[in-house]
């Protein structure tokens, strides 16, 4: 009884310690003022809209005071709005340059999820997602250098297949294009003729084919013409019915076919390399990851906000809404993700984008406490904060409180 009683004061005294730790590593920004309507506006990149257009609905289904305005304009619009501050916040698939960044100072990079960029075709003789392309033959079709579909670049990797003896045609954007600079990027790391004679960007000097606006309008001339080949973000090809390609690895071992999977494996491993989001992230890529099971055209797809609001903000509590939603999309919002057939981001990108947030100001006032993931923090293992929380809150018994910290003190890790 007498080991029970103390127990039970230390386990009081650490209560009423490691609870407000867990509460700090919990915070999150302030939640909308419920008392007040916010429009929020965005714009930008094409190739996450699907899934940003979810978080809008989802997002106000919890805090209906609070309605997003995104308009799909592209990477190339979302950063010169981010520019001109007409926006609260913008959206790009290019990590912006250093001479955009000298335009907007303060840009912050917020990684909001991963995405995969599929080659889409119309051939009426192939079923949907037969065809394999190697890295050479989808060089040779963009550079016009390959114009039929029976060329043997073709055919030697589909020997099963009804390739014809049609002319290909060509689609890719006209709008400057955030998918454009993540197909371009694969292009000039497999062919150095495109990165000499091309090169990557948002827009480029395509040397043939078909140009429509947004992801949409690719998709559009793809669907409407028989025997042409474009490129388009996962999820609308998805949503589409679309056929689209398996592509070689960058190991040249397998065809990998564009999934959650596959996406995920290009991506595996890069958190520990990333920036902090006041850094430059000019140079990030995921195209031609190594591992037999990457898929070769991935891509992180960011959020671009200001270190200080007040110059693209009505007020401070705007400001506070906008910061609220944006870390609602890299938290809650990432379990939406999967549906759309984007990569949920890794904890550790999740933490940078925290840390991100974190910095932002309304004319200088700090908008949100948070330093660092506190369960990282003061050697308190998670579990004990878990329990510590659980036990605060009568989810679990004295006895079983009691329990751990007999634990502890058998391994030596609490001292009486």
């Amino acid at each position: 009884m007498k080991t029970k009683t103390s127990l039970l004061i230390l386990l009081t005294a650490l209560g009423a310690i490691i609870t407000p730790l867990y509460a700090d590593a919990a915070t999150t920004p302030d939640a909308p003022d419920p008392n007040q309507e916010f429009t929020l506006t965005g714009a930008g990149a094409t190739f996450p809209f699907p899934l940003i257009d979810l978080w809008r609905v989802e997002y106000n289904n919890v805090y209906d005071n609070v309605n997003l305005n995104y308009q799909s304009i592209g990477s190339g619009g979302g950063i010169k709005q981010h520019i001109e501050k007409t926006v609260n916040f913008a959206a790009s698939d290019k990590p912006m340059s250093e001479a955009e960044r000298d335009l907007a100072p303060g840009t912050l990079h917020i990684p909001e999820s991963i995405g995969g960029v599929v080659i889409v075709y119309n051939l009426p003789e192939v079923p949907n997602k037969g065809l394999k392309l190697t890295a050479d033959a989808i060089a040779g079709i963009f550079l016009g250098e390959i114009t039929r579909w029976n060329d043997p670049a073709i055919t030697a990797e589909n020997p099963g297949l009804n390739l014809p003896d049609k002319e290909i045609v060509t689609a890719h954007r006209s709008d400057g294009s955030g998918t454009t600079f993540i197909f371009t990027d694969y292009l000039t790391v497999i062919s150095p003729t495109w990165d000499e004679q091309i090169g990557k960007g948002k827009s480029v000097p395509w040397p043939l084919g078909l140009a429509a606006a947004g992801n949409e309008g690719v998709a559009a001339i793809v669907k409407s013409t028989e025997y042409s080949i474009g490129y388009v973000e996962l999820a609308y090809a998805f949503q589409t019915s679309m056929s689209y390609a398996s592509i070689q690895n960058a190991e040249k071992s397998a065809f990998i076919e564009p999934s959650l999977d596959s996406i995920s494996a290009a991506s595996s491993g890069v958190a520990d390399t990333l920036p902090a989001a006041e850094d430059s992230w000019v140079g990030v890529s995921l195209v031609n990851a190594p591992g037999s099971d990457s898929y070769p055209i991935a891509s992180f797809t960011y959020l671009l906000v200001y270190d200080d609001l007040k110059s693209v903000t009505n007020n401070k509590e705007q400001a506070k809404a906008v910061i609220h939603l944006i870390y609602w999309m890299i938290t809650d919002g990432q379990e939406f993700s999967s549906s759309l057939l984007y990569v949920p981001l890794a904890d550790k990108v999740t933490e940078l984008g925290k840390q991100g947030l974190s910095k932002v100001t309304y004319d200088g006032e700090t908008l949100w406490n948070y330093e660092v993931d506190a369960s990282t923090d003061l050697g308190i293992p998670q579990w004990i904060r878990d329990n510590a929380k659980w036990w605060s809150e009568g989810l679990i018994t004295d006895q079983d409180y009691i329990n751990g910290l007999q634990y502890l003190i058998q391994q030596g890790i609490l001292k009486v």
